[in-house]
């Protein structure tokens, strides 16, 4: 669904050997919307430029299938229109699923079309925090993973009967 790329399987020993794995609250933010200040470089671009910030996550996110200037541009181009978040909600949707997290504070769509900006900073941070850096891309984190042996910071979602 998201490529041949590596993924993080949140059980097994392989987990709990990860050097982030007994720092972070399982299925849970490890920030809050509304929390941009922890990051200053990212709340300063995402307030500039919003569709870059988007871009870096939603590579990252689809494990690199949408490259950062494609989604970029599209971000951009619906900026204009007023609808980008039509386009972002449901790369916060892929990040949740990803991580296990709870769609709060409300439904994915909602954060979007209200608070956009928060949200991308938001969805950044916790991808920083749980070990893949948005700005350097897909590719170059899954070398750094690679050089570092440890597994991608990527939850494998649960079997649906």
């Amino acid at each position: 669904m998201y490529g041949d790329g590596p993924v993080f399987k949140a059980e097994g020993a392989s987990f709990r050997d990860q050097p982030y794995a007994g720092q972070l609250p399982q299925g849970l933010w490890t920030t809050g919307l509304c929390d941009c200040h922890e990051d200053g470089h990212i709340c300063v671009q995402t307030a500039i430029m919003p569709c870059v910030s988007f871009a870096q996550n939603s590579e990252i996110v689809n494990r690199g299938a949408i490259p950062c200037m494609n989604a970029g541009v599209i971000h951009l181009a619906l900026g204009f229109v007023g609808c980008c978040w039509l386009y972002a909600f449901p790369s916060r949707s892929r990040l949740r699923e990803h991580f296990a997290l709870p769609e709060e504070p409300c439904r994915d769509f909602w954060v979007h079309l209200f608070c956009t900006p928060c949200a991308i900073c938001q969805e950044s941070r916790e991808l920083k925090n749980r070990g893949a850096d948005p700005s350097i891309g897909w590719h170059s984190n899954v070398e750094k993973w690679s050089r570092e042996k440890v597994t991608p910071p990527i939850v494998v979602p649960g079997m649906i009967r």
